[in-house]
């Protein structure tokens, strides 16, 4: 390609200087950008190209010429081939720096904003990467805060960043030459599965569950969805755990509604893992790479399991979204209700509610708190939660928020705060516009995607509002992912 210095197949010694958002590191060539699969900055690489464009290129790490003082030897088996993790090869206290920088620049880039130094966020939060940032309160969000800098602070971490997550979604898959059952996590860049036995991000109890089902699938002779032909049976394999109780959940999503040897499946479940509350079968005929189905099933047990963050209890079933991290679940929460800054006194709304885990965290330092959610059996949940809680302050609804905002405003409600958690894709612009319409004095938006938060917070910025100050937590240890919360304010003018 003319005016680009390399070709494919061509081999070169560049030194890592960043990281993208995918965990490929970041070298040049007279200029020229090469993202390298497995590098970390500070690394000196021999790499082989393997893809050019106009802008960047892509390579492999073909040797290691000298390494970052910040690389380890990833602990992980499978850490290779599996796509689960992308930075187990970096040091943690590495990874937590680089999320905070990721998360400045993209606001700065896609969001137009200004940012303040790294040392005057360092010194708000007094260190970073440590669970202690998660105590030391926050800055007060005025009104009159201005055009001041947007601080972002250090990542709130965790001290031990192993074996956090509660939930196990494992694809299945047939074995070597199509015989037999594996279940894993996909190769990277790939539907390829990696069989796993271990994984140091699971606890452990997800591991044991996943470990006894696939073994007693196998015993009754199940056989492993194919999505090029559309037969076979089993799809998925999902297990939580709760920590609070102690209670796990199997679900098996299949291909059909047709479940072999239910009986003596749900009797060795109950037989080898102890703590089995729940095993139910989720119903998936799709031919999309979706999960869930619409249709789930108790084979035995209850329909949900019970958990526990930050002392509310919550109700989760088969298809709940729960944060899957609890301790860093509290910490991010709590952070969400400090940038709340209510008194007792305020209305509150909850924008994408689910099952109402942010909103009953408000509600317990609220007025009144509205809860809105699109999805009809999470906001059954909510409402189950707000009973199990004795929790008579907090209000649900079924709908688009930028619908039944409006109709709750024509009832007489005037909200003080905003609280925002969208998906990856962001806020609807719809919802955005109802917000600006709605001019609450704050907006709290936790995000799990720093670019589309970035660019919602300039449409917030245009309307009027200020963004004053983000708290990255680390929700997803060894992962490219970092959440927020941030704290809004409107601008009187």
């Amino acid at each position: 390609m003319a005016g680009v210095p390399v070709a494919v197949g061509d081999s070169v010694v560049i030194d890592v200087v960043g990281m993208t958002h995918e965990g490929q590191g970041v070298g040049r060539v007279e200029g020229y950008t090469l993202f390298v699969s497995g590098a970390v900055p500070g690394d000196r690489v021999q790499a082989e190209v393997q893809s050019i464009g106009k802008s960047f290129g892509r390579a492999r790490l073909a040797a290691l010429v000298a390494a970052s003082p910040d690389r380890i030897a990833a602990p992980c088996e499978i850490y290779e081939a599996c796509g689960g993790c992308q930075l187990q090869h970096w040091g943690y206290a590495a990874q937590l720096r680089w999320k905070r920088e990721h998360v400045a620049g993209v606001l700065a880039r896609i969001g137009k904003l200004p940012v303040a130094p790294l040392e005057e966020a360092a010194g708000e939060a007094g260190g970073p990467g440590t669970a202690d940032a998660a105590q030391a309160g926050v800055r007060e969000i005025a009104p009159d805060a201005g055009r001041a800098p947007v601080v972002v602070l250090p990542v709130i971490g965790m001290d031990e960043p192993w074996r956090y997550r509660n939930k196990a979604q494992v694809p299945m898959a047939a074995g070597i030459g199509g015989h037999g059952l594996i279940g894993g996590f996909f190769e990277q860049g790939s539907h390829q599965v990696v069989d796993m036995e271990a994984c140091l991000i699971q606890q452990e109890q997800n591991e044991e569950t996943v470990r006894a089902v696939k073994r007693i699938a196998r015993s009754l002779g199940y056989s492993a969805y194919d999505r090029a032909t559309g037969r076979g049976l089993l799809r998925h394999v999902v297990v939580r755990h709760a920590e609070a109780t102690g209670q796990r959940m199997v679900v098996l999503i299949t291909n059909g509604r047709d479940m072999p040897h239910a009986d003596e499946l749900c009797g060795l479940i109950r037989q080898d893992i102890p703590g089995v509350a729940s095993i139910c079968q989720n119903i998936n005929t799709s031919a999309t790479s979706q999960v869930f189905g619409e249709e789930t099933r108790v084979l035995w047990g209850d329909e949900v399991i019970y958990d526990e963050i930050g002392g509310i209890t919550f109700a989760i079933s088969a298809r709940s979204f729960f944060q899957v991290n609890p301790t860093q679940t509290e910490r991010l929460y709590r952070t969400a209700v400090d940038y709340a800054g209510l008194t007792g006194e305020e209305t509150v709304i909850d924008a994408y509610c689910g099952i109402g885990t942010i909103t009953l965290f408000l509600a317990r330092h609220a007025r009144r708190v509205y809860g809105v959610e699109i999805i009809p059996e999470a906001i059954e949940d909510a409402r189950r939660n707000a009973l199990l809680n004795h929790i008579n302050n907090a209000e649900f609804a079924v709908g688009p928020a930028e619908v039944v905002m409006p109709q709750w405003q024509a009832e007489g409600v005037a909200p003080d705060v905003i609280v925002v958690d969208p998906p990856r894709k962001g806020c609807d612009p719809a919802l955005l516009a109802t917000m600006l319409e709605l001019r609450p004095a704050r907006i709290v938006y936790v995000s799990c995607d720093p670019a589309t938060l970035a660019r919602d917070l300039r449409v917030l910025e245009d309307g009027g509002y200020r963004t004053v100050e983000v708290q990255p937590v680390d929700m997803f240890p060894h992962t490219v992912h970092v959440e927020c919360v941030v704290g809004i304010c409107r601008v009187d003018t």
